[in-house]
Protein backbone atom coordinates (compact mmCIF):
# COMPACT_ATOMS: atom_id res chain seq x y z
CA UNK A 1 0.00 0.00 0.00
CA UNK A 2 1.30 3.55 -0.98
CA UNK A 3 0.57 6.90 0.65
CA UNK A 4 1.31 10.22 -0.25
CA UNK A 5 3.50 11.56 2.64
CA UNK A 6 2.37 15.76 2.86
CA UNK A 7 6.33 15.48 4.55
CA UNK A 8 8.28 14.02 1.68
CA UNK A 9 5.79 15.03 -1.21
CA UNK A 10 6.21 11.86 -2.56
CA UNK A 11 4.10 8.44 -2.64
CA UNK A 12 5.78 5.96 -0.18
CA UNK A 13 5.61 2.62 0.75
CA UNK A 14 3.32 2.23 3.95
CA UNK A 15 5.39 0.43 6.46
CA UNK A 16 4.11 0.50 9.91
CA UNK A 17 6.25 1.00 13.13
CA UNK A 18 5.01 -2.48 14.19
CA UNK A 19 4.29 -5.47 11.84
CA UNK A 20 0.33 -5.81 11.95
CA UNK A 21 -0.24 -2.73 13.45
CA UNK A 22 -0.93 0.94 12.49
CA UNK A 23 -1.59 4.23 15.32
CA UNK A 24 -3.04 6.99 13.55
CA UNK A 25 -3.79 10.22 15.38
CA UNK A 26 -6.67 12.23 13.76
CA UNK A 27 -7.37 16.12 14.71
CA UNK A 28 -11.05 15.92 16.31
CA UNK A 29 -13.35 19.19 16.18
CA UNK A 30 -13.30 22.10 18.75
CA UNK A 31 -16.43 21.40 20.32
CA UNK A 32 -18.28 24.55 20.40
CA UNK A 33 -20.56 24.55 17.12
CA UNK A 34 -22.13 21.86 15.28
CA UNK A 35 -19.67 19.90 12.63
CA UNK A 36 -20.01 21.83 9.11
CA UNK A 37 -19.45 20.14 5.89
CA UNK A 38 -15.79 20.75 5.75
CA UNK A 39 -15.51 19.01 9.26
CA UNK A 40 -17.26 16.02 7.63
CA UNK A 41 -14.36 15.37 5.01
CA UNK A 42 -11.51 14.23 7.42
CA UNK A 43 -14.05 11.95 9.58
CA UNK A 44 -15.51 10.26 6.36
CA UNK A 45 -12.11 9.92 4.50
CA UNK A 46 -10.35 8.64 7.41
CA UNK A 47 -12.76 6.68 8.58
CA UNK A 48 -12.50 4.86 5.03
CA UNK A 49 -8.98 4.78 5.67
CA UNK A 50 -8.83 3.03 9.29
CA UNK A 51 -11.79 0.49 7.78
CA UNK A 52 -9.53 -0.48 4.99
CA UNK A 53 -6.28 -1.12 7.30
CA UNK A 54 -8.58 -3.39 9.44
CA UNK A 55 -9.61 -5.11 6.05
CA UNK A 56 -6.10 -6.40 5.27
CA UNK A 57 -5.22 -7.28 8.50
CA UNK A 58 -4.08 -4.76 10.69
CA UNK A 59 -4.74 -4.24 14.21
CA UNK A 60 -5.56 -0.91 14.11
CA UNK A 61 -5.50 2.01 17.37
CA UNK A 62 -7.31 5.50 16.06
CA UNK A 63 -7.29 8.28 18.71
CA UNK A 64 -9.23 11.31 17.75
CA UNK A 65 -9.40 13.80 19.99
CA UNK A 66 -11.70 16.40 21.45
CA UNK A 67 -10.45 20.07 21.41
CA UNK A 68 -13.30 20.53 24.50
CA UNK A 69 -10.65 24.06 25.98
CA UNK A 70 -10.25 27.03 23.32
CA UNK A 71 -11.35 30.49 22.90
CA UNK A 72 -14.03 29.94 20.81
CA UNK A 73 -15.66 27.48 23.49
CA UNK A 74 -14.75 30.54 25.80
CA UNK A 75 -16.28 33.32 23.70
CA UNK A 76 -19.60 31.13 23.01
CA UNK A 77 -20.11 30.47 26.57
CA UNK A 78 -20.03 34.01 27.16
CA UNK A 79 -22.67 34.40 24.54
CA UNK A 80 -25.06 31.60 25.94
CA UNK A 81 -24.08 33.06 29.65
CA UNK A 82 -22.94 29.11 30.48
CA UNK A 83 -19.83 27.66 31.57
CA UNK A 84 -17.25 26.17 29.03
CA UNK A 85 -17.47 22.61 30.06
CA UNK A 86 -21.60 23.16 29.09
CA UNK A 87 -20.75 24.04 25.73
CA UNK A 88 -18.20 21.95 24.65
CA UNK A 89 -20.16 18.80 26.19
CA UNK A 90 -23.50 19.97 24.41
CA UNK A 91 -21.55 19.60 21.20
CA UNK A 92 -19.36 16.90 21.75
CA UNK A 93 -23.25 15.05 22.25
CA UNK A 94 -23.96 16.52 18.81
CA UNK A 95 -21.43 15.80 17.17
CA UNK A 96 -21.93 12.00 18.17
CA UNK A 97 -24.89 12.75 16.76
CA UNK A 98 -23.63 13.78 12.96
CA UNK A 99 -20.83 11.37 13.09
CA UNK A 100 -23.10 8.01 13.61
CA UNK A 101 -25.52 9.72 10.99
CA UNK A 102 -22.38 9.59 8.68
CA UNK A 103 -20.97 5.96 9.84
CA UNK A 104 -18.22 7.10 11.31
CA UNK A 105 -16.86 4.25 13.44
CA UNK A 106 -16.12 5.53 17.35
CA UNK A 107 -12.28 6.25 17.95
CA UNK A 108 -10.69 3.47 20.21
CA UNK A 109 -9.72 6.65 22.26
CA UNK A 110 -11.60 9.99 22.56
CA UNK A 111 -9.25 12.14 24.88
CA UNK A 112 -10.15 15.43 25.63
CA UNK A 113 -7.58 18.40 26.29
CA UNK A 114 -9.22 18.97 30.02
CA UNK A 115 -8.88 15.82 31.05
CA UNK A 116 -4.90 15.67 29.50
CA UNK A 117 -3.88 18.60 31.38
CA UNK A 118 -0.81 16.55 33.45
CA UNK A 119 0.37 15.62 30.83
CA UNK A 120 0.54 18.45 28.54
CA UNK A 121 2.57 20.14 31.32
CA UNK A 122 4.94 17.96 31.24
CA UNK A 123 5.52 18.10 27.98
CA UNK A 124 6.27 22.03 28.53
CA UNK A 125 8.81 21.04 31.43
CA UNK A 126 10.91 19.29 29.32
CA UNK A 127 10.54 21.88 26.69
CA UNK A 128 11.73 24.72 28.80
CA UNK A 129 14.58 22.23 30.79
CA UNK A 130 16.04 21.78 27.13
CA UNK A 131 16.02 24.72 26.13
CA UNK A 132 13.14 25.24 23.31
CA UNK A 133 10.65 27.08 25.12
CA UNK A 134 10.74 30.16 27.38
CA UNK A 135 8.00 31.51 29.76
CA UNK A 136 6.89 34.91 29.97
CA UNK A 137 4.86 36.39 32.60
CA UNK A 138 2.71 33.36 33.36
CA UNK A 139 2.70 32.52 29.68
CA UNK A 140 4.89 29.94 28.06
CA UNK A 141 6.14 29.45 24.15
CA UNK A 142 7.80 27.85 22.26
CA UNK A 143 11.02 29.42 20.59
CA UNK A 144 10.76 28.22 16.48
CA UNK A 145 14.48 29.74 16.00
CA UNK A 146 15.60 26.77 18.20
CA UNK A 147 14.58 23.83 15.97
CA UNK A 148 16.02 23.99 12.62
CA UNK A 149 13.90 21.57 10.64
CA UNK A 150 10.89 24.27 11.62
CA UNK A 151 8.91 24.08 8.59
CA UNK A 152 9.48 20.53 6.67
CA UNK A 153 6.35 19.67 6.52
CA UNK A 154 4.86 23.06 5.14
CA UNK A 155 7.84 22.98 3.36
CA UNK A 156 8.81 26.75 4.18
CA UNK A 157 12.21 28.00 4.83
CA UNK A 158 11.65 29.83 8.56
CA UNK A 159 12.63 33.26 6.69
CA UNK A 160 9.24 33.24 5.13
CA UNK A 161 7.36 32.22 7.20
CA UNK A 162 8.23 34.94 9.45
CA UNK A 163 7.66 37.25 7.13
CA UNK A 164 4.27 37.63 7.49
CA UNK A 165 3.83 36.82 11.72
CA UNK A 166 3.50 39.12 13.90
CA UNK A 167 3.42 39.88 17.92
CA UNK A 168 -0.36 40.67 18.58
CA UNK A 169 -0.96 42.75 21.33
CA UNK A 170 -1.10 41.23 24.75
CA UNK A 171 1.37 38.77 23.44
CA UNK A 172 4.62 38.17 25.62
CA UNK A 173 6.51 36.04 22.95
CA UNK A 174 10.09 37.58 21.93
CA UNK A 175 9.65 36.19 18.55
CA UNK A 176 7.21 36.30 16.03
CA UNK A 177 7.16 33.13 14.74
CA UNK A 178 6.96 31.82 18.56
CA UNK A 179 3.77 29.97 19.95
CA UNK A 180 1.91 29.80 22.81
CA UNK A 181 2.33 26.71 24.61
CA UNK A 182 0.22 27.79 27.96
CA UNK A 183 -1.79 30.71 28.59
CA UNK A 184 -2.08 32.31 31.43
CA UNK A 185 -5.36 32.55 33.59
CA UNK A 186 -7.79 35.97 32.29
CA UNK A 187 -10.61 36.96 34.34
CA UNK A 188 -13.51 34.86 34.47
CA UNK A 189 -11.74 32.18 31.92
CA UNK A 190 -11.18 28.61 33.16
CA UNK A 191 -8.12 28.00 34.21
CA UNK A 192 -5.76 25.35 35.81
CA UNK A 193 -2.78 25.11 37.80
CA UNK A 194 0.65 25.12 37.15
CA UNK A 195 4.78 26.16 37.48
CA UNK A 196 3.71 28.93 36.02
CA UNK A 197 0.93 30.06 37.54
CA UNK A 198 -2.62 29.25 36.61
CA UNK A 199 -3.81 29.11 32.76
CA UNK A 200 -4.71 26.95 30.50
CA UNK A 201 -2.46 25.30 27.19
CA UNK A 202 -2.26 26.43 24.29
CA UNK A 203 -4.26 24.51 21.08
CA UNK A 204 -1.07 23.10 19.28
CA UNK A 205 0.51 21.21 22.25
CA UNK A 206 -2.51 19.66 23.34
CA UNK A 207 -2.29 16.80 19.96
CA UNK A 208 1.39 16.45 20.78
CA UNK A 209 0.41 15.48 24.33
CA UNK A 210 -2.26 13.51 23.63
CA UNK A 211 -0.55 11.41 20.66
CA UNK A 212 2.62 10.66 22.75
CA UNK A 213 0.11 9.05 25.61
CA UNK A 214 -1.93 7.42 23.76
CA UNK A 215 0.08 6.34 21.13
CA UNK A 216 3.39 6.74 21.83
CA UNK A 217 6.29 8.80 21.06
CA UNK A 218 6.59 8.25 17.65
CA UNK A 219 2.93 7.17 15.55
CA UNK A 220 2.38 6.01 12.48
CA UNK A 221 0.06 7.92 10.68
CA UNK A 222 -0.85 11.59 11.59
CA UNK A 223 -4.43 13.17 9.50
CA UNK A 224 -6.47 16.15 9.30
CA UNK A 225 -7.51 18.61 7.09
CA UNK A 226 -5.28 20.49 4.23
CA UNK A 227 -5.65 23.76 6.54
CA UNK A 228 -3.82 22.44 9.67
CA UNK A 229 -0.44 21.66 7.49
CA UNK A 230 0.21 25.08 9.28
CA UNK A 231 0.45 26.20 11.72
CA UNK A 232 -0.77 23.45 13.58
CA UNK A 233 0.76 20.35 12.24
CA UNK A 234 3.90 22.14 11.88
CA UNK A 235 3.99 23.39 15.34
CA UNK A 236 3.17 19.89 16.68
CA UNK A 237 6.08 18.32 15.23
CA UNK A 238 8.48 20.99 16.62
CA UNK A 239 7.28 20.54 20.47
CA UNK A 240 6.99 17.01 19.73
CA UNK A 241 10.31 16.39 18.19
CA UNK A 242 11.81 18.87 20.77
CA UNK A 243 10.77 17.11 23.35
CA UNK A 244 10.84 13.86 22.57
CA UNK A 245 14.09 13.25 20.69
CA UNK A 246 12.59 11.39 18.14
CA UNK A 247 10.14 11.56 15.03
CA UNK A 248 6.82 12.50 15.43
CA UNK A 249 5.12 10.78 12.63
CA UNK A 250 6.06 8.42 9.93
CA UNK A 251 3.53 9.99 7.36
CA UNK A 252 1.37 13.07 7.04
CA UNK A 253 -2.24 12.71 5.46
CA UNK A 254 -4.14 15.47 4.74
CA UNK A 255 -7.12 15.79 2.61
CA UNK A 256 -8.41 18.66 0.37
CA UNK A 257 -10.56 21.47 1.10
CA UNK A 258 -14.32 21.88 -0.16
CA UNK A 259 -15.67 24.68 -1.88
CA UNK A 260 -19.84 25.69 -1.87
CA UNK A 261 -20.73 26.03 -5.52
CA UNK A 262 -16.84 26.64 -6.54
CA UNK A 263 -16.18 29.49 -3.43
CA UNK A 264 -14.58 28.56 -0.33
CA UNK A 265 -17.11 28.05 2.33
CA UNK A 266 -17.32 31.32 4.96
CA UNK A 267 -20.21 32.19 7.05
CA UNK A 268 -19.69 35.76 5.55
CA UNK A 269 -20.53 34.69 2.46
CA UNK A 270 -23.57 33.17 3.21
CA UNK A 271 -22.22 29.71 1.89
CA UNK A 272 -21.84 27.54 5.06
CA UNK A 273 -23.42 24.83 5.64
CA UNK A 274 -23.24 22.18 8.77
CA UNK A 275 -23.64 18.60 8.24
CA UNK A 276 -27.14 18.62 10.47
CA UNK A 277 -28.24 21.52 7.48
CA UNK A 278 -27.53 19.03 5.11
CA UNK A 279 -28.67 16.09 6.45
CA UNK A 280 -32.41 17.69 7.10
CA UNK A 281 -32.75 17.65 4.02
CA UNK A 282 -31.04 14.82 1.70
CA UNK A 283 -29.86 12.30 4.66
CA UNK A 284 -26.46 11.95 6.11
CA UNK A 285 -24.77 9.20 4.06
CA UNK A 286 -25.23 11.47 1.06
CA UNK A 287 -23.35 12.92 2.70
CA UNK A 288 -20.74 10.56 3.30
CA UNK A 289 -20.81 9.74 -0.38
CA UNK A 290 -19.50 12.99 -1.96
CA UNK A 291 -16.61 13.12 0.78
CA UNK A 292 -15.47 9.96 -0.82
CA UNK A 293 -16.23 10.39 -4.23
CA UNK A 294 -13.39 12.13 -5.19
CA UNK A 295 -9.73 11.80 -4.55
CA UNK A 296 -9.10 12.59 -0.44
CA UNK A 297 -6.18 14.94 -1.76
CA UNK A 298 -8.26 16.60 -4.03
CA UNK A 299 -10.90 19.61 -3.78
CA UNK A 300 -14.59 18.85 -3.17
CA UNK A 301 -17.09 21.16 -4.60
CA UNK A 302 -20.16 21.44 -2.54
CA UNK A 303 -23.41 21.90 -4.49
CA UNK A 304 -26.77 21.02 -4.87
CA UNK A 305 -26.38 19.10 -7.92
CA UNK A 306 -23.43 17.55 -6.62
CA UNK A 307 -24.96 16.15 -3.41
CA UNK A 308 -28.51 15.04 -5.60
CA UNK A 309 -25.91 13.26 -7.99
CA UNK A 310 -24.53 11.07 -4.56
CA UNK A 311 -28.17 10.54 -3.91
CA UNK A 312 -28.53 9.35 -7.07
CA UNK A 313 -25.67 7.20 -6.95
CA UNK A 314 -27.16 5.56 -3.76
CA UNK A 315 -29.83 4.42 -5.12
CA UNK A 316 -28.03 2.11 -7.72
CA UNK A 317 -26.04 0.66 -4.98
CA UNK A 318 -29.23 0.15 -2.55
CA UNK A 319 -31.49 -1.23 -5.53
CA UNK A 320 -28.28 -3.77 -6.03
CA UNK A 321 -28.42 -5.49 -2.74
CA UNK A 322 -32.24 -4.99 -2.46
CA UNK A 323 -32.62 -6.76 -6.00
CA UNK A 324 -30.24 -9.55 -4.76
CA UNK A 325 -31.63 -10.08 -1.31
CA UNK A 326 -35.01 -10.40 -2.92
CA UNK A 327 -33.86 -12.96 -5.84
CA UNK A 328 -32.04 -14.98 -2.65
CA UNK A 329 -35.43 -14.99 -1.31
CA UNK A 330 -37.04 -15.98 -4.60
CA UNK A 331 -34.66 -18.50 -6.15
CA UNK A 332 -36.03 -21.93 -6.86
CA UNK A 333 -32.64 -23.67 -7.33
CA UNK A 334 -30.08 -23.78 -4.43
CA UNK A 335 -26.83 -24.73 -6.41
CA UNK A 336 -25.33 -23.65 -9.85
CA UNK A 337 -23.60 -25.54 -12.18
CA UNK A 338 -19.66 -25.62 -10.84
CA UNK A 339 -18.44 -24.58 -14.30
CA UNK A 340 -21.02 -20.90 -13.87
CA UNK A 341 -20.21 -20.85 -10.38
CA UNK A 342 -16.81 -20.43 -11.02
CA UNK A 343 -17.15 -17.71 -13.79
CA UNK A 344 -18.71 -15.86 -11.60
CA UNK A 345 -16.34 -16.09 -8.91
CA UNK A 346 -13.66 -14.91 -11.31
CA UNK A 347 -15.52 -12.01 -12.53
CA UNK A 348 -16.32 -10.53 -9.17
CA UNK A 349 -12.54 -11.34 -8.21
CA UNK A 350 -11.46 -9.46 -11.12
CA UNK A 351 -13.81 -6.02 -9.65
CA UNK A 352 -12.62 -7.36 -6.18
CA UNK A 353 -8.95 -6.54 -7.12
CA UNK A 354 -9.59 -3.49 -8.88
CA UNK A 355 -10.98 -1.90 -5.48
CA UNK A 356 -8.34 -3.00 -3.60
CA UNK A 357 -5.22 -1.79 -6.52
CA UNK A 358 -7.17 1.68 -6.14
CA UNK A 359 -7.25 1.48 -2.65
CA UNK A 360 -3.44 0.69 -2.72
CA UNK A 361 -2.56 3.13 -5.04
CA UNK A 362 -2.67 6.27 -2.57
CA UNK A 363 -5.98 4.99 -0.46
CA UNK A 364 -8.03 6.34 -4.24
CA UNK A 365 -11.85 5.89 -3.17
CA UNK A 366 -13.11 7.34 -6.34
CA UNK A 367 -11.26 4.82 -8.17
CA UNK A 368 -12.85 2.15 -5.48
CA UNK A 369 -16.16 3.81 -6.34
CA UNK A 370 -15.68 3.02 -9.65
CA UNK A 371 -14.84 -0.76 -9.29
CA UNK A 372 -17.48 -0.69 -7.23
CA UNK A 373 -19.85 0.39 -9.80
CA UNK A 374 -17.78 -2.15 -12.12
CA UNK A 375 -19.38 -5.11 -9.87
CA UNK A 376 -22.89 -3.71 -9.64
CA UNK A 377 -23.56 -3.42 -13.65
CA UNK A 378 -21.94 -7.15 -14.23
CA UNK A 379 -24.41 -8.64 -11.36
CA UNK A 380 -27.34 -6.97 -12.89
CA UNK A 381 -26.47 -8.40 -16.24
CA UNK A 382 -25.07 -11.65 -15.29
CA UNK A 383 -26.02 -12.58 -11.77
CA UNK A 384 -29.65 -11.15 -11.63
CA UNK A 385 -31.39 -13.78 -13.73
CA UNK A 386 -34.50 -15.59 -14.05
CA UNK A 387 -32.73 -18.83 -13.21
CA UNK A 388 -29.95 -17.89 -10.98
CA UNK A 389 -29.04 -20.49 -8.55
CA UNK A 390 -29.44 -19.26 -4.48
CA UNK A 391 -25.29 -20.00 -3.93
CA UNK A 392 -24.24 -17.51 -7.26
CA UNK A 393 -26.38 -14.73 -5.71
CA UNK A 394 -25.22 -15.15 -2.24
CA UNK A 395 -21.62 -15.55 -3.51
CA UNK A 396 -22.41 -11.82 -5.23
CA UNK A 397 -24.10 -10.71 -2.48
CA UNK A 398 -21.30 -11.24 -0.12
CA UNK A 399 -18.81 -10.06 -2.95
CA UNK A 400 -20.53 -6.45 -3.01
CA UNK A 401 -21.40 -6.44 0.87
CA UNK A 402 -17.62 -6.94 1.93
CA UNK A 403 -16.56 -3.61 -0.48
CA UNK A 404 -19.61 -1.55 0.65
CA UNK A 405 -18.69 -1.83 4.30
CA UNK A 406 -15.04 -1.34 3.96
CA UNK A 407 -16.42 2.16 2.06
CA UNK A 408 -19.23 2.79 4.99
CA UNK A 409 -21.96 2.86 2.43
CA UNK A 410 -25.45 1.10 2.25
CA UNK A 411 -25.20 1.15 6.31
CA UNK A 412 -29.23 2.53 6.50
CA UNK A 413 -30.77 -0.26 7.75
CA UNK A 414 -32.77 -3.06 5.89
CA UNK A 415 -36.25 -3.06 6.56
CA UNK A 416 -37.22 -4.35 9.71
CA UNK A 417 -39.50 -6.68 10.39
CA UNK A 418 -42.46 -4.59 10.38
CA UNK A 419 -41.62 -2.84 7.30
CA UNK A 420 -39.77 -6.48 5.59
CA UNK A 421 -43.30 -7.88 5.64
CA UNK A 422 -46.31 -6.70 3.74
CA UNK A 423 -49.42 -6.21 5.75
CA UNK A 424 -52.35 -8.58 4.80
CA UNK A 425 -54.04 -5.94 2.48
CA UNK A 426 -51.53 -5.24 0.64
CA UNK A 427 -49.90 -8.66 0.22
CA UNK A 428 -53.73 -9.74 -0.95
CA UNK A 429 -53.66 -7.17 -3.12
CA UNK A 430 -50.64 -8.03 -4.77
CA UNK A 431 -51.56 -11.84 -5.33
CA UNK A 432 -54.84 -10.77 -6.69
CA UNK A 433 -53.30 -8.33 -9.16
CA UNK A 434 -50.64 -11.24 -10.44
CA UNK A 435 -53.66 -13.32 -10.91
CA UNK A 436 -55.16 -10.43 -13.20
CA UNK A 437 -52.23 -10.76 -15.13
CA UNK A 438 -51.66 -14.07 -15.47
CA UNK A 439 -55.65 -14.15 -16.66
CA UNK A 440 -54.66 -11.42 -18.94
CA UNK A 441 -57.13 -9.19 -17.42
CA UNK A 442 -54.75 -5.84 -17.67
CA UNK A 443 -57.14 -3.04 -16.57
CA UNK A 444 -58.05 -5.16 -12.85
CA UNK A 445 -54.48 -5.15 -12.86
CA UNK A 446 -53.47 -1.73 -13.68
CA UNK A 447 -56.60 -0.78 -10.96
CA UNK A 448 -54.90 -2.84 -8.43
CA UNK A 449 -51.41 -1.75 -9.04
CA UNK A 450 -53.07 2.60 -9.02
CA UNK A 451 -54.63 1.47 -6.12
CA UNK A 452 -51.53 0.68 -4.33
CA UNK A 453 -49.59 3.41 -5.17
CA UNK A 454 -52.32 5.28 -3.48
CA UNK A 455 -51.14 3.78 -0.66
CA UNK A 456 -47.76 4.42 -1.08
CA UNK A 457 -46.39 0.96 -2.54
CA UNK A 458 -44.81 1.01 -5.56
CA UNK A 459 -44.25 -2.26 -7.71
CA UNK A 460 -41.66 -3.38 -9.74
CA UNK A 461 -41.76 -6.29 -12.06
CA UNK A 462 -38.75 -8.43 -12.05
CA UNK A 463 -37.53 -12.10 -13.66
CA UNK A 464 -37.69 -13.30 -9.80
CA UNK A 465 -41.43 -12.05 -9.07
CA UNK A 466 -43.06 -8.50 -7.79
CA UNK A 467 -40.79 -6.49 -6.09
CA UNK A 468 -41.93 -3.14 -3.79
CA UNK A 469 -41.24 -0.42 -2.02
CA UNK A 470 -42.60 2.80 -0.04
CA UNK A 471 -42.50 5.96 -1.90
CA UNK A 472 -40.05 7.90 0.02
CA UNK A 473 -41.66 11.33 1.63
Amino acid sequence: MKLYNTLTRTKEEFVPLEPGKVRIYACGPTVYNYIHIGNARPLCVFDVLRRYFKFIGYDVTFVQNFTDIDDKIINKANEMGVKSIEVSEKFIEEYKKDASGLNIMTADIHPKVTENIDEIISIIETLIEKGFAYEAEGDVYFSTGKFDEYGKLSHQPLEELEAGARINIGEKKTEPMDFALWKAAKPGEPAWKSPWGEGRPGWHIECSAMARKYLGKTIDIHCGGQDLIFPHHENEIAQSECCNGVPFARYWLHNGYINVDNVKMSKSLGNFFTVRDVAEKYGYEPIRYLMISSHYRSPINYSKEAIEQCVSALSRLYNCRESLDFAISKADKENADESKLTEVKEALNVYHQKFIDAMDDDFNTADALGALFEMVRFINKEVLTPDAAKDILALASDSYAELCDILGLLYVKKKDDAEDSLNDTVNALIEERTQARKEKNWAKADEIRDKLKEMGIVLEDTPQGVKWHKIQD
